[in-house]
């Protein structure tokens, strides 16, 4: 039986903090985010959108060997402004998450750790979806699961998608955990059972975590994928043979 691997990478900010801001891990200069995506065309890992990839969560014989989803979290706008041109020079299709309840606003929900930055408005998400950046759920108010009940979790995933969906007039089809954070903890099998539950509900077929290797497929659990964080220093060579 074949391997699949799918280099699944976690992004957030390219290019430089705000003029008087300072510039945390999270922000990638062009020149190093270009140097990451030209590494993957010139050792041979083909970039896939998501709709071949949940094909191979179904399917993992319908993918290559090996394979990288790009992927962005907050749909900060240099992810229009800087990132953009550089996936469509060399075709890249990507995936962002957005917390809908800051569509056209700031990143109030990282405004003591992170420099206060304009999060997309819906033009520029429907800019990205005609340039093959798809627009998927990172719940409605960035806050991690652990601190909400089972029906706020629920809320979140359930109402995201439905703002989304309304709004780009397109299926919903994946989630990713604000943070992260899949709201587990005590008792946490039955945390993941009810959570894995609200999400098939919802009608979500994959989601996405962080702090993992390259995903092998078959998955064990297609509601805990693993990301590989990226960030100026990654090591990508190193992380793709993980």
């Amino acid at each position: 039986m074949i391997a699949h691997i799918v280099a699944i990478l976690g992004f957030h900010k390219i290019g430089e903090p705000p003029p008087g801001s300072w510039e945390s891990w999270f922000y990638i200069p062009e020149r190093v985010f270009v140097e990451q995506l030209n590494y993957l065309k010139t050792h041979g890992w083909p970039v896939i959108d998501l709709a071949a990839f949940l094909r191979g969560v179904d399917d993992p014989d319908s993918l290559p060997e090996r394979a990288v989803l790009l992927t962005f979290d907050d749909a900060y706008r240099s992810l229009v402004h800087v990132a953009l041109p550089r996936l469509i020079q060399l075709r890249y299709p990507a995936v962002v998450f957005v917390p809908t309840e800051f569509i056209g606003r700031l990143n109030a929900f990282d405004a003591d750790e992170e420099p206060e930055e304009a999060i997309c408005g819906w033009e520029d998400l429907r800019e990205l979806e005609r340039d093959h950046i798809s627009v998927q759920s990172h719940g409605v108010s960035h806050r991690p699961l652990s601190q909400l009940t089972c029906a706020e979790q629920e809320q979140e995933l359930v109402r995201s998608k439905a703002v989304l969906e309304r709004g780009l007039n397109k299926p919903v089809d994946v989630f990713a955990y604000p943070y992260g954070d899949a709201g587990l903890g005590r008792d946490w099998r039955e945390k993941r059972k009810a959570l894995r539950g609200a999400l098939q509900r919802a009608g979500y077929r994959a989601a996405f975590l962080y702090g993992g290797r390259p995903q092998h497929l078959p998955a064990r659990d297609r509601f805990r994928l693993a990301r590989v964080a990226m960030g100026p220093d990654t090591d990508l060579e190193a992380e793709l043979l993980r």
